[in-house]
């Protein structure tokens, strides 16, 4: 079920105020302080509906799952102005006033609301991943285990040219989301993986290539439950992302954090690129001791972590089946 809070007084990183700001989540497994917290963070186009009916999350989530709902309290925020609500009054169309910071505040505010006191798990996927990284550094002793997804803790060079792209796409295409989303797929998959699908085959009866009605296809299917204010306002925000605002240092900024940090990155994420996250692993092993750095090998680019369950279940057990034992254990 789809819960609410009111945010009252919100003042944005940019000094605006806003007097009421709605945020919607969802509860999965043991009720609020019966069970360790495992707080997920949904992806640009995702949602609070990690696990359960169309759950986008389901083989990582759920009974008897890596993140077991009989043993964990599992709660998903929406970034206000995704429309998953159904609610119009609630899209934002300022979305340039928002910055990544400023929704780590908000779920912040949320996680202080339901009085959770200590997060067993954070963890989250693409942008999702990188808002982790910016609640972790506003509140560093908040969270035993931080694990950011095909993310980063800053956006780089080249994200803030994909997003300009995207952006323009949005502002000045007669068909704005079918067109972004036809450039989108080409960050979050490989020529590789394209190939092993399709083969360069077309259909039978018609003068296209499988790859471009795939495309065309995947562009209507987000129109159909998108809307174009929460597509600016999600692809604006993952250029946002940088924890080292205040600090202009990165070891700085990170070194403060207390939770084990798991980085999982993609090998082949044209996306958020490795190197990036090996260059962040190398920072932080030299700073701190409980850093651990993972990689998902795939041909699949940035969306293997919504492809590659197996290998990402392998990365996440030791962490999550620690916490079910020492509960057996205390028990």
């Amino acid at each position: 079920m789809l819960q609410k809070i009111d945010i009252l007084n919100f003042k944005l990183e940019n000094g605006k105020l806003l007097s009421k700001t709605p945020l919607f989540y969802q509860t999965f497994g043991q009720p609020i302080g019966n069970a360790p917290v495992v707080i997920v963070n949904h992806a640009l186009t995702g949602n609070s509906n990690v696990t359960g009916e169309n759950g986008w999350w389901n083989d990582l989530i759920g009974e008897n799952k890596i993140i077991d709902t009989n043993y964990f309290t599992i709660i998903a925020f929406n970034i206000p102005g995704n429309g998953f609500d159904g609610n119009p009054e609630n899209l934002i169309t300022n979305y340039k006033d928002f910055t990544a910071k400023d929704i780590a505040n908000i779920f912040l505010e949320g996680i202080n609301i339901l009085e959770i006191e200590t997060v067993f798990a954070l963890i989250g996927g693409s942008l999702g991943g990188g808002i982790a990284w910016e609640m972790a550094n506003l509140q560093p002793d908040k969270f035993q285990n931080l694990i950011p997804i095909a993310t980063d803790w800053k956006a780089s060079d080249w994200v803030i040219a994909n997003v300009l792209v995207q952006d323009q796409i949005l502002n000045n295409s007669d068909n704005p989301i079918v067109d972004a989303r036809l450039h989108a797929m080409l960050l979050y998959r490989t020529p590789q993986s394209f190939k092993k699908k399709f083969n360069r085959r077309k259909h039978s009866q018609l003068n296209e290539y499988q790859i471009e009605s795939w495309l065309v296809n995947h562009g209507f299917k987000l129109q159909n439950r998108f809307k174009l204010s929460s597509y600016k306002l999600m692809n604006h925000l993952l250029k946002t992302i940088d924890i080292t605002k205040e600090t202009n240092d990165f070891e700085v900024s990170a070194g403060k954090i207390s939770a084990n940090i798991h980085i999982v990155s993609v090998d082949t994420d044209y996306f958020f690129i490795p190197d990036e996250n090996r260059e962040t692993f190398e920072i932080l092993k030299s700073i701190k001791q409980n850093v651990f750095y993972h990689e998902i090998k795939s041909i699949h680019g940035h969306d293997a972590f919504l492809i590659e369950f197996d290998q990402l279940a392998q990365i996440l057990e030791p962490i999550f089946n620690k916490q079910k034992q020492q509960k057996y254990v205390n028990a």
